[in-house]
């Protein structure tokens, strides 16, 4: 279950590569802006493998006589980037667990906004993880937590994305390796930590007296989305300065696209 992202594409291909047998695949649905080797979609059309919606394999789980899935003998159920709480019978569906994998160092950062949290906070630390999914966004217990150095001057939001997209692949591969190897998993409690909703990342979005300019346009940095904005006029509008100008002219003319 995930986000149309390379990396979530590339775990499915590697999955399948381990001779892995996918009981079905649930897929967030393609904005324009996707591109094919981003299209989890794609990949198991390729691999023939079903492809459902969460509501269909719930449905499944329901009614197990009345479905054309097999969801007997599972022994993981896999969350990569699946932004919708995953509820039962699925939680305890998998004979080894639920497994969800997280953009973010656990517990310091659960919910959503955690690029932006770590730019607009000068942390020099980022991580990705792996943890048991329970009932609750980011509070199962952990399997591993993979942290690295960034750059607080120079990290933007879509910088961190593109390293964290490819620390979580690897992530990835290290824990499915143990599971397809048969090794039991560790896991230890979380205790405390930090959740971001949509509303406080909305509101940290805004430009206020006080904040650092430069850090507020690069926290929000993540082209074509909204960056960080200023209401002028009864309107939003998002800000940038000339260093992201910069990198976006550089996109445009590596891709032909200048007059």
């Amino acid at each position: 279950m995930g986000k149309c992202k390379r990396s979530a594409a590339r775990a499915l291909d590697w999955l399948v590569g381990q001779g892995c047998e996918v009981a079905a695949v649930v897929s967030a649905d393609p904005d324009r802006f996707t591109v094919a080797e981003q299209r989890l979609d794609l990949v198991a059309e390729r691999h023939e493998l079903p492809l459902v919606t969460d509501g269909e394999l719930y449905a499944a789980l329901d009614d197990p006589a009345g479905s054309r899935l097999d969801l007997a003998d599972v022994d993981v159920v896999i969350s990569f980037l699946f932004w919708k709480r995953i509820r039962e019978p699925l939680i305890s569906l998998g004979g080894v667990g639920c497994l969800n994998f997280h953009p973010a160092p656990l517990p310091d950062m659960r919910g959503v906004g955690g690029y932006n949290v770590a730019v607009l906070e000068a942390r020099s630390e980022w991580g990705v993880s792996c943890h048991f999914v329970d009932e609750r966004f980011d509070t199962g217990d952990l399997v591993a937590v993979e942290r690295f150095a960034i750059d607080p001057e120079s990290a933007t939001a879509l910088s961190l994305d593109i390293e964290s997209q490819e620390r979580l692949f690897e992530l990835f591969r290290a824990v499915l390796g143990r599971v397809v190897g048969g090794e039991e998993l560790p896991r230890s409690a979380q205790g405390e930590g930090r959740y971001v909703s949509r509303e406080e990342l909305e509101r940290l979005r805004r430009l206020r007296p006080g904040d650092d300019l430069g850090r507020k346009l690069r926290a929000f940095w993540y082209p074509p989305w909204p960056g960080a904005v200023v209401e002028l006029d009864g309107r939003d509008l998002t800000l940038v300065d000339e260093r992201l100008l910069d990198e976006l002219a550089a996109v445009y003319r590596d891709a032909g696209r200048v007059p």
